[in-house]
């Protein structure tokens, strides 16, 4: 009898451990990102960790998607640190890329939104301390290269939170005004479960597929459980866009998790795709919000997730 009472708290004291274990090495990003440069995936997002300090933007390496290192940035771990570059506070949701032999930033602060550069994706990314133009807050950059030309999507605060498009100018410096359209707002079920008055769609991705432009994007304030993705079609990046019949196809409904949502895509080496996302911390605390990852899968045209492949991304 005491022989299986030790092996019970001995399995509880273990699972305790490992629990701990897990909190530990979490990866604590929100509205996070991956970029793939040369083999290596550089993992970015909103900093959420409360262990470490300072303001700006972290990133962590990988080899595999699933072994992360970090953080790896040049400036204590950061890619972008406050200073360096436009922004006192608010530095949420970057966006990174490689552009003409340099890298690019996109990212929010201050609810502006501006673009800065470096020479490698470690940083440190700069600016001449000024944000792109525009007559109203912008949040979620989101920068999409087709033939030839640069867009912009992006999030505007104006009677809820509006996801916009407009070209750039070939120097990245701003938009052009004449281009800008509203690609979506949230106006279904979904999207706004708690009836705020306040509607909220944002953390626009876009990629095209065959002849086909596709827009992933997050509905509800992110506080709420019921935050999640959709995604809208068009066969135009200005739109017009129509939003899935199947929406939300990530959600706690097939993740089990509260708080889903504000990723990105990328495709690993073998053309599988995955979509990076924050999750609230638990049931009752939304921060520190938590970093995974869930395998899309696409056919007919249509997005949907492996529920099964959801993972935490720890260190």
């Amino acid at each position: 009898m005491h022989h299986w009472k030790y092996i019970v708290l001995s399995f509880m004291l273990s699972v305790k451990i490992s629990a701990q274990e897990t909190e530990k090495n979490q990866v604590y990003l929100a509205d996070p990102t991956i970029f793939k440069d040369n083999g290596i995936y550089y993992l970015y997002g909103t900093k959420n960790d409360p262990r470490i300090e300072g303001e700006g933007f972290l990133v962590y390496t990988s080899k595999d998607l699933k072994n992360w290192r970090g953080p790896a940035g040049v400036k204590e771990g950061f890619a972008l640190k406050k200073g360096d570059a436009f922004g006192t506070k608010g530095f949420w949701a970057p966006q990174v890329f490689k552009y003409k032999s340099k890298y690019y930033m996109a990212y929010t602060a201050n609810e502006h939104i501006a673009i800065a550069t470096a020479n490698s994706p470690l940083g440190p990314f700069t600016n001449d301390k000024t944000a792109l133009e525009a007559p109203i807050k912008q949040i979620d950059p989101f920068v999409f290269f087709d033939n030839g030309k640069v867009y912009m999507y992006h999030v505007r605060l104006q009677q809820g939170n509006r996801i916009f498009v407009a070209e750039m100018t070939k120097d990245l410096k701003q938009i052009k005004p004449e281009t800008l359209k509203e690609c979506i707002n949230a106006r279904e079920d979904w999207e706004n479960t708690e009836n705020a008055e306040w509607p909220v769609s944002e953390g626009p991705t876009v990629m095209k597929k065959g002849n086909l432009y596709y827009l992933l994007y997050s509905a509800n304030d992110f506080r709420n459980p019921d935050y999640a993705v959709g995604y809208a079609v068009s066969d135009n990046p200005l739109g017009p866009w129509k939003k899935a019949g199947e929406n939300p196809i990530i959600s706690t409904g097939n993740t089990g998790q509260p708080g889903t949502g504000h990723g990105d895509i990328i495709t690993d080496g073998n053309g599988s795709m995955y979509y990076v996302l924050h999750t609230h911390y638990s049931d009752k605390k939304v921060h520190p919000r938590k970093t995974a990852l869930v395998k899309l899968l696409f056919k007919d045209n249509k997005f949907k997730i492996d529920p099964g492949s959801f993972r935490w991304i720890g260190l």
